[in-house]
């Protein structure tokens, strides 16, 4: 039952990986160390005025840990619970209540995450010792904060049409660059229903640790060694067709899997900014692929890391091609739309003269040597305005409650049991 995907989805929606078998949710309760001789409903933590007790340290944690979620050990959860208060009584004092069908609709939208129906998924849950009023308060809570902080900074997040300009590398101004971690993991007509079905569940993973080590083990790109990690790229530079995709995503969520030729990737967003410098858009791109025999053996990989080292630029493929069938070769111009995904993908890495040697052809027979050779400017527009304006929203909303909860933070009076 795939519980953690809706729950963290719904955690990351600023309201939102394995399988979690019923099996856990029959668990012993994994209990909240409680100091001797506390009742389980005195006070564990006093938050101004209010309290958190040890009864709700006790079931937020298992909560948590029985979803497998992250962010789930005692300490975590002691700051977690903080949090809340301080957000309730924020919103106590505004007045702002969740709407008891809202919240209903929050629980449903997880269960049917899980392949579950709400009640189903509330009594698993109390069964393993969690109780309905711990999840209904949990959910909530994030609707209520989510509509809070909408209703008192949406009107200063809205970006300006000067603002979603310079984002979409127009007027001079700026644009937006994401940062984002890959799984590329190849696939042959024998194994493209094993690769599938591992991406299905990759795509269910609840952090980016989880997402960092499954890159280490299954990826076929470079960013293996990393995690997956790649460096800021322009919102420009990736796919038409991908650009949507990855502003649709908050931080820690996964692309859906991608179907490239020979592969299926995923990625996932680590963080999203503005950027001061001009980010254009490109008309044509110039790239050039070299064909190596071999696939991703060792001694084909090998000769594609020697040919990293001695090509300068892409004219230097012609004189290793050559004595060699013209087909081995091939430079090609073409407007990013018609550049396939795969290669788009790669190509939005690469300066002008660096290679990459993450694909394959011929069912994975052959190793792709793609060099980026230019990239002509052009002020097209293909990501809509609507989809940047929601992206530097939603980016802005996440920074003024991240500012607000700081200095709530300051102005509290907290003390731990």
């Amino acid at each position: 039952m795939q519980l953690i995907s809706g729950f963290t989805k719904f955690l990351r929606s600023g309201c939102r990986a394995s399988i979690l078998p019923v099996m856990a949710l029959a668990l012993t309760a994994m209990a909240t160390p409680q100091a001797q001789g506390q009742s389980l409903f005195s006070p564990a933590i006093r938050v101004n005025q209010d309290i958190v007790t040890w009864y709700e340290l006790e079931q937020r944690q298992q909560f948590l840990e029985l979803l497998g979620a992250p962010n789930s050990s005692e300490i975590e959860v002691r700051e977690a619970l903080i949090d809340d208060r301080l957000r309730k009584q924020v919103m106590r004092e505004a007045g702002i209540e969740a709407a008891p069908e809202a919240v209903e609709t929050g629980i449903d939208d997880i269960a049917a995450r899980g392949n579950l129906s709400s009640e189903e998924f509330l009594q698993l849950l109390n069964d393993a010792g969690v109780s309905r009023e711990t999840v209904r308060d949990f959910v909530a809570d994030q609707l209520t904060w989510r509509d809070y902080i909408s209703a008192r900074f949406l009107s200063q997040a809205r970006p300006s049409e000067d603002e979603i300009n310079r984002a979409l590398g127009q007027g001079g101004g700026g644009g937006l660059q994401v940062l984002l971690s890959e799984i590329i993991i190849p696939v042959t007509p024998q194994t493209l229903s094993q690769a599938e079905a591992l991406a299905d569940e990759i795509s269910q993973l609840p952090d980016e640790q989880s997402f960092a080590s499954a890159a280490a083990q299954y990826s076929a790109a470079d960013t293996r060694t990393n995690g997956g990690r790649l460096d800021w790229l322009s919102l420009s530079n990736l796919p038409p067709a991908l650009q949507p995709v990855i502003l649709g995503l908050k931080n820690g969520e996964i692309t859906e899997p991608l179907s490239l030729s020979n592969a299926v990737a995923l990625f996932q967003m680590r963080g999203i900014r503005e950027v001061a410098t001009a980010a254009p858009r490109y008309s044509e791109i110039d790239y050039a692929i070299y064909y190596l025999p071999g696939g991703r053996s060792a001694d084909t990989l090998a000769e594609a890391a020697r040919l990293k080292e001695e090509i300068d630029t892409c004219d230097d493929l012609y004189g290793l091609a050559k004595e060699q069938p013209p087909e081995v070769l091939e430079r090609i111009s073409a407007s990013p739309s018609e550049i396939p995904r795969d290669v788009a993908l790669e190509l939005a890495k690469l300066d002008p003269n660096e290679a990459s040697t993450a694909l394959t052809r011929n069912n994975g027979q052959t190793l792709v040597f793609l060099m980026l050779c230019s990239r002509t400017r052009d002020l097209g527009e293909n990501t809509t305005r609507v989809d940047v304006a929601n992206a530097l929203t939603q980016q802005r909303l996440q920074a003024f409650a991240d500012s607000l909860l700081e200095q709530l933070r300051s102005d509290a009076v907290i003390v731990e049991q």
